[in-house]
């Protein structure tokens, strides 16, 4: 999101900023059963895996690393365009292919016209595999 403002953020800032966005989603999951609500899709993706009770044990912890429960709830929350990626040799017959094809999109209701703002610039993610995701630029 700091790269679409044309922000550039050192090491120190950029972890500073991941925390913050780790932080906000534990808030809105684990501390406010109310707004918690409002983020089912997110809440079933976490579930299939382990107990809510884990998941909040582990997303408090600075080594966690979000996946598409967290871009769930990070793209409604901060009402952010997300698409992710995978690189178009993982999807072609025989491996060729220096593109890239959209997998998951989030949030694209927040990238049209907006009543209050201007759209947002869609942040593009490459996915590269479990739970790893690269900002593609």
């Amino acid at each position: 999101m700091a790269y679409n403002k044309g922000t550039s953020l050192n090491p120190r800032e950029e972890k500073d900023d991941a925390d913050e966005l780790r932080m906000a989603v534990k808030e809105v999951i684990c501390e406010n059963h109310k707004e918690r609500l409002q983020y089912e899709e997110a809440l079933i993706a976490i579930t299939v895996d382990e107990s809510l009770k884990r998941y909040c044990e582990r997303i408090g912890r600075p080594d966690f690393w979000g996946g598409e429960s967290e871009l769930l709830v990070l793209s409604k929350l901060c009402h952010q365009p997300i698409i992710v990626y995978i690189p178009e040799h993982e999807h072609t017959k025989g491996g060729w292919g220096s593109g890239f094809i959209p997998i998951a999109e989030y949030g694209s209701e927040f990238g049209k016209g907006l009543k209050k703002g201007k759209p947002r610039k869609v942040v593009r993610l490459l996915y590269s595999g479990r739970n790893h995701y690269d900002l593609l630029v």
